[in-house]
């Protein structure tokens, strides 16, 4: 099907005007599904002409102005000859979908329950509808539905059931159609209030408990993010409830449909959880309500203003969860986790500017949601609001919301408002942070007259900004910690206010308030450095500058894995520590370090593990994390006997996310057979007890589960999105690279081939979870070349295969390193 352009959108725009959209969901097959779509709108010029969007497996009738239309193709309806008001009722038959695009289709194999749920993401709306795909394009909608009289039914607006299986929905205020979303099924329901507005939580009736004991955390992080937006923006919720479900297979981890908030229904912990995991879904909370006003009440004209969505939601996410909630080191969390995958994104050849200047088409806007438009532009948000100040910051949204409130804004519009509201003018600012990608470095040096800060950018990208930041040091005499903030611009900052002062142990970007890589004097102490910080956020700045450093091949990774051993320990925040373990177990071991070494990394880890669990609390978060880094380092004998209950740390339960990661270890190290396979699959008959199955036999070092894996990786038509990320991630393991290297260049050549029924976000994701990781190689980067000059590769997926080839670069110098 045709990718939507955006020359194509901006010619629709001048044409269409005052659309509304009537939709009934006819949900009572189990195959497939019918939708009637009533399309109103006028033109300014009758006789014009323009298209609809869809992509039905049956077209079974469309009329424009009750005359039959007849020249469907490639997904559009062509209208010509357009009256100065027109209708378009359109009846057709759609697929369910099975991989979170569209209307997707889920049955729990728990009860044999069957949900539905819309995700039209991007461009999947016409999946489901006859509609403008485009964000310019919003307009009032009415829903309607017919059901299983058994479900309940929700969308973005207050509904009543008219009759049993029958529902009726208010019309909404004007959204664009990525924010349509339906939800069915016998879902478990809990309802509350807050403020005059009406909450609720939904999730499969096989989660019924597991909703019940997460509801009073969820109602409170629900509240408590309420009350700070309606303090910071001066608007109540645009829109008249706030409702929150947690679906099967949700590709996202959120989506922030106006009055029905969807996410995956992994946040409904069902077993024990780290504060880290807890202090990331309050995040998502938060994030998906900022998009209420930020998206959803002034939503982007095109696709290249993204970051009008995701960075501000992210930015706002982080901080009010921790003005807001009891997870008051949220940034903490922020700069050892998502900040990382942003300095990550934009290092790779894939790099552009926060808000790119043109977006073609809207194939090309999903490579855009990414470690750019999220984190490093919640980061530069950071740096504007440490430069302006809060009053100047929040006054500019507060006009940004009013002027453009239910229509479309873009990046000069917001400028405008911040510019007058600050008296400062912003578009200097935003040329070199919003329009210029990559990243720059700082370096404290040494100069003449004293203390200086270096800022270097790469040679390709050699625009150096302004950055505002902290630096600390301590007192050789006293140990005590000082710190300033102070302005950095150009290639060397003369720092007058520390000109003459002794100083040891300096970090900068203290607080974390700009987006740029840290180094550290020559010679420096790291593991002195980080015991005489106290704040986890500056610890999370430090551990983070040596993880780049390491990925930049300027630090070997063994020299990281040792100071794990030596200093992770004494970390004290759930999240830094939670984290960088992730990167050691993960990457560190598994990409970066030689076969010979992996032992040695190996044992540097699990002693951290090790030191951790002998001071942790029982029942810790802390326990819990470094319990889940152990297993996946432990051998057999070790991890059978706590599969059985014996010799676990005081306070630890073996729930079912704690099993499933003792049986994949148990599987990597051929220690588990099928049959155990089939009776852990039997007694956790749940769809997440499905997904580890799979997993686990895809990590068998086996030769006919490798084959098997492979097959479906490459050729299956029928697995759900989240299993074939589950058996992409089983299969690459490094233990087993004898066996799988054979499959590496098959990878290249007979993946593509799979572009002629799977989407572009399901190429991407393969591109991702089941790239050959672990054969880090230069043969390998050389197949990934060859497969990226191929004429006619999914944009989506060729970007995916070049960031993860661009990683594998990275690998290939760490092992090369002396």
């Amino acid at each position: 099907m045709a990718s939507l352009t955006y020359d194509e959108a901006k010619t629709r725009v001048g044409v269409v005007r005052d659309v509304s959209y009537e939709l009934d969901f006819d949900l009572t097959s189990t195959e497939s599904f019918r939708t009637t779509t009533v399309v109103r709108f006028g033109v300014d010029e009758p006789g014009a002409e323009t298209f609809l969007e869809l992509r039905p497996t049956r077209l079974i009738s469309a009329t424009l102005n009750g005359a039959p239309l007849t020249a469907y193709a490639d997904g559009r309806l062509p209208l010509t000859g357009l009256a100065a008001r027109n209708e378009v009722v359109v009846l057709a038959e759609y697929a369910y979908s099975h991989v979170g695009e569209g209307l997707h289709r889920f049955v729990d194999p728990a009860d044999g329950e069957a949900y539905v749920y819309a995700q039209p993401s991007i461009a999947e709306a016409p999946r489901f509808m006859a509609c403008f795909d485009q964000p310019d394009l919003k307009a009032p909608i009415i829903i309607r539905a017919t059901a299983d009289p058994s479900w309940i039914v929700r969308s973005n607006a207050a509904g009543v059931q008219t009759e049993p299986g029958r529902w009726e929905f208010e019309q909404t205020k004007p959204v664009g159609t990525y924010l349509i979303t339906v939800i069915g099924g016998p879902y478990a329901e809990l309802r509350d209030e807050h403020d005059g507005i009406p909450l609720a939580l939904y999730a499969r009736k096989s989660y019924t408990e597991a909703l019940a004991e997460n509801a009073p955390e969820l109602f409170e992080l629900t509240k408590q993010c309420l009350d700070r937006y309606h303090e910071l923006f001066g608007i109540r919720l645009p829109f008249g409830k706030y409702e929150q479900a947690f679906v099967p297979e949700f590709t996202w981890g959120a989506m922030e449909f106006p009055g029905l908030v969807v996410f995956r229904d992994e946040y409904i912990y069902r077993g024990a959880v780290t504060d880290t995991e807890r202090s990331r879904r309050a995040s998502i909370v938060a994030h998906e309500m900022a998009h209420m006003w930020f998206g959803d009440l002034v939503t982007m004209r095109w696709w290249d203003d993204i970051w009008l969505n995701e960075s501000f939601a992210t930015y706002m996410g982080y901080r009010v969860t921790a003005e807001a909630t009891r997870y008051t080191d949220a940034w903490a969390d922020f700069a050892s986790e998502r900040k990382i995958w942003g300095y990550g994104a934009d290092q790779r050849p894939s790099t552009h500017p926060v808000a790119p200047v043109f977006v073609a088409d809207t194939e090309s806007a999903f490579a855009n949601f990414d470690g750019i438009s999220y984190a490093k532009g919640c980061a530069a948000l950071r740096q504007l609001v440490a430069w302006l100040g809060d009053d100047a910051f929040f006054a500019g949204l507060r006009a940004h919301f009013d002027k453009h409130a239910w229509g479309n804004a873009t990046l000069d519009d917001l400028l405008a408002s911040l510019s007058e509201a600050s008296g400062r003018d912003l578009s200097g600012w935003a040329d070199k942070w919003l329009r210029s990608p990559q990243v720059n470095t700082l370096r404290p040096v040494l100069t003449e007259n004293g203390f200086a800060v270096e800022q270097t950018a790469p040679a390709a990208y050699p625009t150096l900004r302004p950055h505002r930041i902290g630096i600390s040091w301590t007192e050789p005499a006293t140990g005590v910690r000082k710190r300033i903030e102070t302005g950095v611009d150009g290639p060397v900052t003369e720092v007058a206010a520390l000109h003459g002062v002794t100083m040891e142990d300096v970090l900068l970007n203290d607080g974390d308030l700009t987006f740029a890589k840290v180094r550290f004097a020559r010679g420096a102490d790291l593991a002195r450095l980080l015991g005489q910080l106290t704040s986890p956020l500056d610890r999370a700045v430090v551990w983070g500058a040596i993880w780049d450093a390491v990925r930049d091949g300027e630090v070997p990774a063994m020299d990281f894995l040792d100071l794990i051993r030596s200093s992770l320990a004494a970390e004290t925040h759930v999240g830094v520590a939670e984290h960088i373990l992730g990167f050691a177990r993960g990457i560190a071991i598994s990409r970066f370090l030689p076969v010979g070494q992996r032992a040695a990394g190996q044992a540097a880890v699990n002693d951290a593990c090790e030191a951790i669990l002998a001071q942790a609390a029982p029942g810790d978060s802390l326990q819990l994390a470094a319990f889940r880094t152990l297993i996946s380092g432990t051998p057999a004998e070790p991890v059978r006997a706590w599969l059985a209950g014996r010799d676990l740390p005081e306070g630890l339960a073996v729930d079912d996310e704690v099993r499933w990661s003792m049986l994949l270890r148990l599987a990597v190290l051929g220690d588990l057979t099928e049959a155990e396979l089939d009776a852990e699959q039997s007694r956790d008959g749940t769809a997440r007890g499905a997904v580890e199955a799979a997993r686990c036999r895809a990590a068998r070092p086996e030769a006919a589960a490798k084959a098997t894996a492979f097959e479906q990786i490459v050729r299956d038509r029928e697995l759900s999105n989240r299993m074939l990320e589950a058996i992409g991630q089983g299969f690459w393991r490094a233990e087993h690279w004898e066996l799988t290297d054979e499959y590496v260049e098959r990878y290249f050549t007979e993946l593509p081939a799979s572009q002629e029924w799977r989407s572009g976000y399901l190429l991407a994701t393969l591109g991702g979870a089941a790239y050959p990781v672990t054969a880090a190689y230069a043969s390998t980067v050389e197949q990934a070349e060859r497969m990226l000059a191929q004429p006619g590769l999914n944009t989506q997926f060729a970007r995916a295969i070049a960031d993860s080839t661009d990683d594998l670069r990275r690998a290939v110098r760490q092992r090369n390193l002396r």
